[in-house]
């Protein structure tokens, strides 16, 4: 579905993104894990094609410099050169870490406009099954966004990004600040997604032990750079990924 290959970011004379490569398959879930500061959310950004508003942005207001390089196929095309608007048309869509809600808008209000891109009939499905994956949003429709819990706000924001009809979805570190409870909610609506809407997934996380036991595929970055990949199996036996981000040491 998607590869991206040799993907560089520069801000200024600071490296971001150091040759990095991923691949997320039809009906896939690709887990991205990293300390913060290690590329996480550049390489969503970059994926998502909002790096590119970033760098025309600071460079019209002559701020900081930024390069992006790389190539990133998606359904067999090149979108490297595409605006963020015209791949989520194409079904990639974002969900921002630190959720990034309307918070002068209600519950039902954030979820429409989510669905800007969606058919009438379209959104109607949507906007049940977001209901369904998370019943607290239902009851809450006409409460203002900002008045949500922390975790509230998260499934808000990721029932926003379904309204938009993805094929892939962008997950950035949709369990941070969470308690252990919502973060269990949330990995199992991950996975309720993927199962029943077919909707490919690349989730991004500081630790891995939450989400690693949906993941297919695992990416471990580390200053901008991939040190290790393989599957779940594989990461997860790996001993230096096991005490770095599982807090699992070897006896």
């Amino acid at each position: 579905m998607l590869e991206a290959a040799d993907l560089m970011v520069f801000y200024e004379n600071m490296l971001a993104l150091n040759n990095i490569g991923v691949k997320c398959a039809e009906r896939q879930i690709v887990g991205v894990f990293g300390a913060n500061s290690a590329g996480k959310s550049t390489l969503m950004y970059t994926l998502s094609g909002i790096m590119e508003d970033i760098r025309k942005k600071e460079e019209m207001a002559g701020g900081e410099r930024i390069t992006v390089l790389g190539q990133i196929e998606y359904l067999g095309q090149d979108i490297m050169g595409l605006k963020p608007s015209a791949r989520a048309r194409k079904g990639i869509v974002l969900c921002p870490e630190r959720r990034r809600i309307f918070k002068e808008s209600s519950v039902i209000e954030n979820l429409r406009i989510g669905g800007y891109l969606a058919s009438k009939s379209q959104a109607k499905e949507t906007l049940d099954y977001t209901f369904e994956l998370f019943p607290p949003l239902k009851r809450l429709k006409k409460r203002i966004g900002g008045f949500l819990s922390g975790g509230e706000q998260q499934m808000l924001a990721i029932g926003r990004a379904l309204m938009a009809q993805p094929k892939l979805l962008l997950l950035d570190e949709p369990l941070l600040g969470l308690s252990p409870l919502i973060q269990s909610l949330l990995v199992r609506a991950t996975r309720g997604i993927r199962d029943e809407r077919g909707i490919s997934i690349i989730i991004t996380e500081q630790y891995a032990r939450p989400v690693l036991p949906i993941v297919e595929y695992a990416y471990i970055l580390e200053n901008g750079a991939a040190v290790l990949e393989g599957s779940r199996d594989e990461v997860l036996n790996n001993p230096d990924v096991r005490s770095a981000y599982f807090g699992m040491s070897e006896q």
